[in-house]
């Protein structure tokens, strides 16, 4: 009896759960937070391509509606776009700094002083380049990433129907069974899935997340995969530097030239500190005219900031650059809620025009409860102002109001879209983190909008729009008649 009972207590001992730390030891689960972050470092290299940085100075920068909302301050708008990609990139390197610390890779001290532009430990800006991202390669791991996290939740709700089969039986099943093609058929036919096609479907299941584990990143090395993403992060501050550089003085300066194979040797010596030969106590960056210089510690929850060198002036805080005022839009934290509004005006147009009037009144009743307390006091006050002596209610005067928020609709319809766009990539849900495509700026949405002039647009297209409704309403009346 003793025995047995301490068989039963051993059985029941706690177990280690802690994640696997070392070089060689593979990412595991950890393998979503580092494709989350791969995408994003993807994301940054795509959207300072050659053709995106084109597409930004001359069609984003220049629009209509960003030069009269926004600013027509070239450099201003500049420094907002350099500032949001640093604020991006930064987000990107505490991710791949906390994965480094399991394998011994210090690259929060390497970033840190790579923005602060410390001449004994940073880069050289402009033969860096030859640190190319390894875009295909990123790529095929994120999406191999990507399909293991959906093939996983498919395997486990498998295993769920298993479960609820095994323990209480298929008579008694109760809540919604998921449409898997086996269960579904039966469930059907009235009849009770075989167990031997369910054990055949998990099965063949559980091959396939074991074939993407092997091609994703979950199995593979912290090393691997830290080097990988901190060689791209590094490409990426130095795309950013040569681009906006010039624009942007808060950028470090680049140092004098280099061979590219003692860039990327030197890269390698910092990112591989037991391989170097210098005897740096607890950094791998050492000088090579004095004494090694001895990193501050490093916080666990932000890696990238850390203590600037001597003699330098105070970093710039981007994230600060960020905030909008008071007298923006996006200040006053409306800018998600007048892009609904007039991405339904832009809707109520398109079905007037196709001639679907229960749905255009429908839309345009909800349209107006979006509206706030002040914008709907606004439209209502300048429609009075206009019954007082409306004119002839006939089609040139009509036609008159269409090509009045036409105009208007021309430049704040696409603000209005990116805004959209742009808050629902930076919502953390899952079908967007393993999303590396170039991102919208904040700069051409109505985050920066003046609010006064943003709200007297938006009051012109809704009050031009009730005339275009009444309008239509009263001639298609008068046909019946």
């Amino acid at each position: 009896m003793r025995g047995s009972s301490m068989v039963v207590q051993k059985s029941w001992l706690p177990v280690d759960l802690r994640l696997p730390a070392g070089p060689q030891a593979a990412l595991g689960i950890l393998a979503f937070e580092a494709a989350a972050a791969m995408s994003k470092l993807l994301s940054l290299h795509r959207s300072l391509s050659d053709q995106e940085v084109s597409r930004l100075r001359s069609d984003a920068m220049r629009s209509a509606g960003v030069a009269y909302l926004n600013s027509t301050d070239q450099a201003f708008l500049l420094k907002l776009a350099c500032a949001e990609l640093v604020v991006s990139l930064d987000a990107a390197a505490a991710a791949v700094a906390r994965l480094g610390l399991r394998c011994g890779i210090d690259f929060g001290g390497v970033y840190t002083c790579l923005k602060a532009g410390a001449a004994d430990a940073r880069l050289d800006l402009l033969v860096a380049k030859g640190l190319r991202v390894k875009a295909k390669k990123m790529e095929r791991l994120v999406a191999a990433t990507a399909k293991l996290c959906s093939e996983m939740e498919a395997l486990d709700e498998l295993v769920a129907v298993e479960r609820k089969i095994n323990v209480r039986g298929w008579s008694r099943l109760s809540g919604p069974i998921p449409a898997q093609p086996v269960v579904a058929a039966a469930a059907q036919a009235g009849e009770s899935p075989g167990a031997d096609s369910l054990r055949q479907e998990l099965k063949t299941q559980r091959l396939k997340v074991r074939r993407l584990k092997e091609e994703s990143l979950w199995n593979q090395s912290y090393e691997k995969a830290v080097s990988l993403m901190a060689r791209a992060a590094c490409a990426v501050f130095v795309r950013i530097c040569t681009i906006f550089g010039p624009f942007v003085p808060s950028l470090p300066p680049p140092l004098p030239s280099a061979t590219t194979d003692s860039v990327q040797t030197r890269l390698s010596k910092l990112l591989h500190p037991r391989s170097a030969k210098a005897k740096a106590s607890s950094g791998p960056i050492t000088r090579r005219d004095g004494p090694s210089r001895v990193h501050p510690p490093m916080s666990n929850s932000c890696p990238i900031i850390g203590l600037r060198p001597s003699g330098k002036k105070s970093p710039t805080d981007w994230r600060k650059l960020l905030d909008a005022p008071p007298s923006t839009v996006g200040g006053a934290g409306l800018d998600q809620q007048y892009a609904n509004v007039i991405v339904s005006a832009e809707e109520l147009l398109r079905m007037e025009a196709e001639g679907r009037q229960e749905e255009a009144a429908a839309e345009r009743a909800e349209m107006y409860e979006m509206l706030p307390a002040k914008l709907r006091a606004a439209v209502r006050s300048k429609l009075r102002e206009w019954w007082r002596d409306p004119g002839p209610l006939d089609a040139g005067l009509a036609h008159g109001w269409k090509d009045a928020v036409d105009r208007i609709m021309a430049w704040l319809g696409p603000m209005a879209r990116d805004t959209v766009q742009w808050q629902s990539e930076r919502n953390m849900d899952r079908t967007r983190r393993f999303d590396g495509a170039p991102r919208v700026y904040a700069l051409q949405t109505l985050r920066w909008a003046n609010k006064e002039k943003a709200e007297a647009a938006i009051v012109e297209v809704l009050v031009a729009l009730s005339c275009i409704c009444w309008y239509e309403e009263r001639r298609r009346g008068s046909v019946r008649h």
